[in-house]
This record gives structure tokens, sequence and C-alpha cells, in this order.
């Protein structure tokens, strides 16, 4: 009985193609690794604007003394979505930051940074007034946006810049 050599029996055409598709599997194999390691680098930056924002807004709704349900109610946002997004596991689109924003009374362009959406220096600048009062977090969303009137409303009644201490009164 003789023993065949499992090269020597194949058709030399079927050893090449597997010689060939083995090669190319391999250059497969290498180019997805390569593929996962630049979109993994990419994910973790993507995935970390998106644990801030996430972060961010869970800040913003537990200082203004919200449940994750009431915030989802007043944002007209379904309560299992916000929750992902506050866990980092979805990314919101600007749409939803806009209704959560108006929800927690902030500023929008505060949540379009914090999701990475803008850059902070495209941001006009607030006052060191504004920002201190969106700024505290011991103040709630309601006294937020009432020491903000109080002031818009002063400013607005001086007008023109001028107060007893530039004019000497």
């Amino acid at each position: 009985m003789s023993t065949k050599d499992p090269g020597a029996s194949a058709p030399a055409g079927k050893q090449e193609k597997s010689t060939v598709l083995g090669k190319t599997a391999r250059t497969a194999k290498a180019g997805v690794a390569a593929g996962a390691a630049a979109g993994s680098q990419v994910g973790a930056v993507a995935g970390a604007q998106v644990g801030r924002i996430g972060d961010f807004l869970k800040e913003q709704r537990q200082a203004s003394a919200l449940s994750l349900r009431q915030l989802s109610d007043l944002a007209g946002v379904s309560n299992p979505y916000l929750s992902q997004i506050e866990r980092g596991l979805r990314k919101p689109s600007a749409e939803v930051l806009n209704q959560l924003a108006k929800a927690l009374r902030i500023s929008a362009e505060q949540l379009y940074v914090q999701a990475g959406l803008i850059s902070p220096e495209s941001v006009s600048t607030p006052t060191s007034v504004e920002a201190a009062v969106l700024a505290d977090t011991r103040l709630n969303a309601s006294q937020r946006k009432t020491l903000l009137e109080i002031h818009a409303s002063f400013v607005a009644l001086n007008g023109n810049g001028e107060t007893e201490a530039t004019t000497g009164a």
C-alpha cells in the first residue's frame, strides 16, 4: 500500500489557489487588525466625548434636582435614550442637545462644546457674571434663570454701559 503525499495528489492549480488564498487571508487579517487599531483610537476619542457630555448632563440634571424621568419628559426625549446618553452609550444629536438645554435652562452652546460639536473658541464669551451663574452648581436651573434675567434687565437698563462707577455719581 502506498502512502500519498497530500500536496502531490491535488492538481497543481488547486495547490496554487490555496496558497494564494492563504496569502490573501493573511493579508486580509493584517488589514483588519490595522483598521481595528485605527478605529479603536478614533472610537476612544469619540467615546470620551460621548462620556463627557453624559457626565455633564447628569451633573446638570442633579443640580437642577430633576430625576431622569422628569428631564426626559421636559425635554421630550425617551427615558431610556436619556439614560444611554448619560452613561456614554449614545451621542445625542444637536437637536436633542437643544431640547435638553431648554429643559435644563442652560446654554445650548455649552452642551455643543461638551459634546464636541463646536469648539470652545467659536462660542461667544459670556460676561464674567453670566459665566459664574451658569457654572455655579449650587444653584438650580430656576435660580440660574432668575439671576440671569435680573442681570440682563440691569444691563439693558444701563444700555450704554455707563454705571454709577463710570459716571462718578
